[in-house]
């Protein structure tokens, strides 16, 4: 196939980008080593400052990863062995995570949100070796849990070796939504970790001597990608606020700690400008954000209160983020950006790669070093997201003659919740076992102009009582799956094959504007 230029201005030119592939990951190989091996070189240099805690410099950081290393081993996990993690909002929980990569392990972090009753059927699929628990965090009782205080314990022991290998052996484990319900396991790579340096240009504009707040959690991916893992890569500082820090402080923590790049999701954004006015932040160049499409209003805001670009990119738990804007190709509101340079990407219709600017589904092809080896014992649901070499993310677009790809919405009914997605079926599954009622439907709904939420719509012989089902959620539900409304309906739309018409029930929903 003839790789495709600058631009793409060839009458019937199909909808591939493919400007040749990245560098090939070396090997043997160990994600933890790579992430690590540039601060080598600046021992004395902070590698993460807990806004409102200590810091910790990148000599600290690699003694800590690899006595936890030593740790886990001595604990009689040898490498190839998962370990889940069940850790709060904590700088225990990157330690955990590279201290498990670092010995060969293959760590699966999990939102600390998660009930006991969610968490149990992945200790059931998984069958860890190891559980590492922060006993403020929901987990059932096993007795292969290592508790907080004994995990902290073990950065003090001798540094352990890096466990090198095939890069293309199982590195970790995330969970995401599956349209059928139930959550299924990601398995990527080592070579993941490799993937991202294409993020470092075609889309954060990142240096080592950068200084990246990112807004998020610890324990949410996100946060563990983008604002740990790809700074310590490059040699920067990540910057994280304590937990518990309010969006609104967030401009005045930019400003006091010199923060040249800010990452953050959509909703933060929104939060923020919720405010009179924002702080000088001199130092900052641009902001990035991830998880769900940033309204075009708030991003209006933020580059008037502050004179700088947000940077958006489109990703998902298989593969990351790999279409993106960037400071030297920013891109309009309308667009989601560019494939990141080493990266193949294509619209794909029934028969292959659709016409420029036709819609399509979009599509990574199977050799990008980011994604997924593999769905966790599903090579039947595996398979299905394959057609032909191409992995099909469900999300529709089109392409136009600069590679840009405008993003046209999703070919099934999952839902985005703060930038999670969620199965409906999980949460209707859920409710379904709720006293009284006797049928329910999820969808994603408008709550108020630029926001968006689960509602619940539900038969029952009369309205249940709200806040018991608010209850009923919390305590099954992990937060960002549960309903923001509940909605009494006489009958739920069905299709004449008596399947749920998910889709119409907005129609059911009226948003106040």
């Amino acid at each position: 196939m003839q790789r495709a230029q600058t631009r793409a201005s060839d009458k019937g030119m199909k909808a591939i980008f493919d400007q040749g592939p990245p560098p090939p990951c070396p090997a043997p190989f160990n994600m933890a080593a790579h992430v690590l091996a540039r601060g080598v070189e600046t021992p004395d240099k902070i590698a993460l400052s807990v806004l409102g805690g200590p810091d910790l410099s990148y000599g600290a950081l690699r003694a800590a990863v690899l006595g936890t290393a030593t740790g886990l081993l001595d604990r009689g996990a040898v490498a190839g062995d998962r370990v889940l993690m069940r850790l709060g909002n904590t700088v225990d929980f990157p330690l955990a995570y590279l201290g498990a990569l670092a010995a060969g392990l293959v760590p699966v972090p999990t939102a600390s949100a998660l009930t006991a009753r969610e968490v149990r059927p992945m200790i059931s699929a998984l069958n860890p070796v190891l559980i590492l628990h922060d006993r403020d965090v929901a987990c059932p009782s096993d007795p292969r849990i290592v508790p907080l205080e004994d995990l902290r314990a073990m950065r003090g022991l001798p540094a352990a070796e890096f466990h090198l290998g095939d890069p293309e052996r199982a590195g970790y484990i995330i969970y995401t939504s599956g349209t059928s319900g139930v959550p299924r396991g990601v398995v990527h790579a080592h070579r993941a970790i490799w993937a991202r340096q294409m993020m470092f240009g075609g889309w954060y504009g990142l240096h080592s001597t950068d200084r990246m707040l990112h807004a998020g959690a610890f324990n949410w991916t996100y946060t563990l990608g983008t604002g740990l893992m790809d700074p310590w890569t490059m040699g920067a500082t990540a910057l994280i606020p304590a937990a518990g820090t309010p969006a609104t402080d967030l401009p005045t923590l930019i400003a006091q700690h010199g923060a040249t790049i800010f990452a953050a999701a959509p909703g933060v954004y929104r939060q923020l400008l919720n405010q009179p006015s924002l702080p000088v932040m001199s130092t900052l160049r641009h902001g990035l954000s991830a998880g769900e499409k940033l309204p075009p209003a708030v991003r209006t805001r933020w580059e008037e209160a502050t004179g700088t670009q947000v940077h958006e990119a489109y990703g998902m738990s298989e593969c990351s983020t790999f279409i993106s804007a960037a400071p030297d190709h920013p891109a309009p509101a309308t667009v989601l950006g560019r494939p990141q340079k080493g990266r193949r990407i294509a619209l794909l219709g029934p028969d292959g790669p659709v016409e420029m600017g036709a819609e399509g589904t979009i599509a990574v092809h199977r050799s990008d070093p980011g994604l997924m080896l593999c769905y966790l014992d599903s090579p039947e649901e595996t398979a299905a997201k394959m057609q032909g070499d191409w992995f099909l993310t469900g999300d529709q677009g089109s392409m136009d003659e600069d590679f840009r790809i405008t993003y046209l919405g999703r070919n099934d009914d999952m839902m985005n919740a703060g930038g999670f997605r969620v199965s409906p079926v999980e949460v209707e599954s859920c409710l379904a076992r709720y006293e009284g009622i006797t049928g329910v439907g999820a969808a994603e709904v408008t709550l108020k102009q630029d926001v968006t939420g689960i509602a619940a719509f539900y038969t029952a012989d009369a309205p249940l009582d709200e806040t018991a089902l608010r209850r009923y959620a919390e305590a099954n539900l992990a937060r960002y799956k549960q309903p923001r409304v509940y909605i009494h309906l006489p009958l739920l739309p069905m299709g004449a094959n008596g399947k749920l018409l998910r889709r119409a029930l907005r129609q059911h929903y009226e948003a106040p504007l």
